[in-house]
């Protein structure tokens, strides 16, 4: 009997669910915020949020129009009607082969052979002033604009509609040789439009034909709306923007691997449900209303697992632990035995750390979103099995994650360095911002160094020798003021000897520990010099 049958027995005769197993999608809805966590086994993986008021547009397409072309940068901006003009490089104007996106490229009845397109044409076919169609793939990040692609697609749930690319894939994703050949054969006797391509996802693996039909039918109906809008409007114009949030969880997640989805709020519960109900009815019944008197994600576990992976350093089972840094370069990964110390067999323990530190970084990744170059800094193994198998683990790990990763194995100095595709700005930019005290450096100069910067810039005042100057009041903050008390107050009194000088100290509060004022005591004015 399958385990899914027999975990719901089990939960009708007790009444109880078993939070800690199956693969759960959990949806809580405020006001402000929408969040949802994608629970396996009762372990947080993913976890997205989105603020009410804002959206993404990674995914939206557009017709703009062509600002400026920059033959250095091999790109060009396009004026899309956003705040800034999206970026457009040359090699995303090209239509790109299915093979460079993990796909097995099928060969279509009848396809006639396309006019090779190269990087210097481009400048050619869409000139200055000329109008483009483009989607995003990189939403703004900083104080940089969009990226975006001529490669427009649309993500259905079985399939991926490329309207302006005639190509045909399978997702490599599907690894069953037989269902790879009767999804081949599906596939070839589409018929589609010509100059239109298709692939199909992962999740069309077990799928009817007619399913995989009826998924293409929408698509193409939503293809000709995006077709109609573009014809009828001047660029800039949006002709199709990305689904919020709740609705790109229906698409992207409910798959059959899903048991249930729990949700707080009837409204988005009955609105999943419409949308589940095109897919199938077994996927409508298992969105559910929660009505408990426990928050929903104090319910599942999953507040403690955010407030505990979110920390500069996340611990691992073993007792080692991860520090995690994210600066504008890269994001540095170190990885540290901790708490997991004394074993007879150090090489066994140093291997142990570093499969379970792999394991959480590609968590982390997931969870925090982050991306660009990504350093790991595992612990140093001696045997070069034991940097294969975690350069192995990390593979198998990062398989899960829908952005696209690229990683090296683990180098002589024990770095393994990897790529992750940012679409987003990370969580972390969503849900902070810079210290204003500190201005995101994290420390702030101590009270010693104060006391040397404030004694250095005394002797530089009054080694001047003005009159006016002899006399003076310096204002420091309070934890400062401490240090100057109680064990650099003989050195003060030393300068106030040296230049013949009466020094007058007090303390503020509302100073920041880092600055401090000094001013003439006969004029009151501030001297900065």
């Amino acid at each position: 009997m399958p385990l899914g049958i027999v975990k719901r027995i089990r939960e009708f005769i007790t009444g109880k669910k078993d939070l800690k197993t199956g693969t759960r999608l959990v949806i809580n809805c405020e006001k402000l915020e929408n969040r949802v966590a994608l629970l396996d086994q009762g372990v947080l993986e993913e976890y997205t949020i989105e603020r009410v008021g804002t959206s993404t547009i990674v995914g939206s397409i557009y017709k703009g129009r062509v600002k400026n072309i920059e033959q250095g940068l091999k790109a060009m901006f396009i004026d899309v009607g956003l705040d800034k003009n999206a970026f457009l490089h040359f090699w995303d104007a090209i239509p790109e082969a299915l093979s460079n996106q993990g796909m097995e490229e099928v060969n279509r009845a009848g396809a006639k052979k396309q006019k090779r397109i190269e990087a210097k044409d481009i400048p050619i076919l869409y000139p200055v002033g000329s109008e483009i169609m483009v989607q995003v793939t990189k939403g703004p990040i900083g104080n940089k604009g969009p990226r975006v692609t001529t490669n427009v697609s649309l993500a259905g749930r079985l399939l991926v509609l490329m309207p302006q690319n005639d190509q045909f894939g399978i997702s490599r994703k599907v690894e069953d040789p037989k269902e790879r050949a009767r999804l081949r054969k599906i596939i070839e006797k589409v018929n589609l439009p010509e100059g239109m391509g298709l692939i199909m996802r992962t999740e069309a693996s077990g799928k009817r034909a007619r399913h995989i039909i009826r998924d293409l039918s929408l698509l193409i109906e939503q293809w000709n709306d995006i077709v109609e809008k573009r014809d009828n409007h001047k660029a800039p114009v949006a002709c199709f923007q990305e689904p919020e949030l709740i609705e790109r969880t229906v698409r992207d997640f409910l798959t059959e691997e899903i048991d249930e989805v729990a949700c707080d709020d009837q409204a988005t519960v009955e609105r999943m449900q419409k949308l589940a109900a095109q897919i199938s009815r077994r996927a409508k019944s298992r969105i559910t209303f929660y009505q408990g008197q426990t928050a929903l994600f104090e319910h599942y576990g999953i507040q403690r697992q955010i407030d505990n992976a979110f920390y500069r350093q996340v611990w691992l089972p073993c007792g080692g632990y991860i520090v995690i840094d994210q600066t504008e370069a890269l994001v540095s990964i170190d990885v540290n035995t901790g708490r997991n110390k004394g074993a007879k067999d150090q090489d066994k323990l140093l291997l142990e750390t570093n499969l379970e530190a792999a394991q959480e970084v590609a968590r982390q990744l997931r969870l925090r979103n982050m991306g660009g170059l990504i350093v790991v800094d595992f612990i140093d193994m001696k045997h070069r099995k034991d940097q294969q198998a975690v350069y192995k683990a990390m593979l198998d790990h990062l398989k899960r994650d829908k952005a696209k990763t690229q990683i090296l194995p683990i180098s002589q100095f024990g770095l393994m360095e990897m790529t992750r595709q940012r679409l987003h700005e990370s969580l972390s930019s969503a849900l902070y911002e810079p210290c204003p005290y500190c201005k995101g450096h994290g420390q702030v100069k101590t009270t010693m160094t104060m006391s040397v910067e404030l004694q250095r810039r005394l002797s530089a005042i009054l080694g001047k020798g003005k009159d006016d100057q002899k006399n003076l009041i310096v204002i420091v903050h309070p934890e400062v003021m401490q240090r100057l008390k109680s064990e650099d107050g003989e050195l003060l009194v030393d300068l106030e000897r040296k230049y013949q000088a009466r020094l007058t100290f007090r303390s503020d509060p509302a100073l920041h520990r880092e600055e401090m004022k000094i001013s003439s005591a006969l004029t009151g004015e501030e001297i900065r010099a």
